[in-house]
């Protein structure tokens, strides 16, 4: 995105739908050569499909993804990049079912107008195989990637049934951190929230906090996140951490009811609570613009 022709006040007028903004410091002297390459860029965040799931409380279960992506499509202009973070299907014990699901959501995914598409495993899709089936069909379960300025990192604390990253994992990804300048604009994608949000309902990684403690040298480093089927905005230190919505059914506020369960559907607001999430990035400041989209326009 060139300021040029698409600026921030331009881009919040075309969102028309609520957002936030995060940002750090100007970059310094140190950063001015890196940064003079840094240009800003548009991505978008889905998250918690849960294909293959039935029943209440969606009712329309085997469309909402369409629709999802018929929305995302329609953006102008269109996204750098798509990431799902993770729940890309819905739990089965069955091998050959789970198979099906993944082969059913990639076909679907495929009709995605923008041409980079990325994916990340939840423990629906990954524990009871630690990950075999879904990287059969996507590859590696955690990877890095640079796109203009930033750089990007993504976690699996999900293969593990156990809701960790493992010692080997951590290691990793201390191998990814050590050779980084601390000023480096970093961003993690995780399924689950590192940070204990809600251990009780599994709204936590076992040791998310070793994760976290790496990232605090470095000044610009953010978290997005799924699994807990809601906009969510946290703070450990000075690393911000977002949740995206699903886009299979809401699930209620931490510690708001005894339980974790799905919200009921509301047949006079349908899609209520669903959505997903573009994110326009000003590598050169360290700043994201936040703004979230329904499934279904409201006519």
């Amino acid at each position: 995105m060139n300021h040029s022709n698409f600026n921030r006040r331009q881009f919040l007028k075309l969102a028309g739908v609520g957002g936030a903004v995060f940002a750090s410091g100007l970059p310094g002297w140190a950063e001015a050569q890196a940064m003079a390459k840094a240009d800003d860029f548009l991505w978008v965040q889905l998250s918690d499909t849960h294909w293959g799931f039935q029943g209440a409380p969606n009712p329309d279960a085997g469309g909402t993804l369409q629709k999802a992506i018929a929305a995302v499509n329609e953006l102008s202009p269109q996204p750098d990049f798509v990431i799902f973070t993770g729940d890309l299907t819905h739990t089965t014990d069955d091998p050959q079912e789970r198979r099906r699901r993944l082969t059913q959501f990639k076909e679907i995914v495929s009709a995605i107008k923008a041409k980079d598409v990325k994916f990340i495993p939840g423990e629906h899709d990954a524990s009871l195989d630690r990950g075999k089936a879904y990287s059969e069909y996507f590859g590696q379960t955690h990877y890095t990637f640079d796109h203009k300025g930033v750089h990007f990192i993504v976690l699996d604390n999900v293969s593990d049934p156990a809701a960790a990253l493992g010692e080997e994992q951590l290691a990793w990804f201390k191998s990814q951190l050590d050779p980084l300048e601390r000023d480096t604009r970093i961003v993690v994608f995780t399924h689950r929230p590192l940070f204990d949000l809600m251990p009780q309902w599994d709204w936590a990684t076992r040791d998310g906090a070793k994760a976290v403690e790496m990232l605090m040298p470095f000044k610009n480093a953010t978290v997005f996140y799924g699994h807990i089927h809601q906009e969510h905005h946290h703070a450990t230190g000075h690393i911000q951490h977002h949740a995206a919505k699903s886009l299979i059914f809401p699930l209620p506020a931490p510690g708001s009811q005894p339980k974790r369960a799905p919200l009921a559907w509301n047949p006079a607001q349908p899609y209520s609570g669903l959505g997903f999430r573009q994110v326009a990035a000003e590598p050169a400041a360290y700043r994201f613009d936040l703004t979230e989209y329904p499934v279904v326009k409201k006519t």
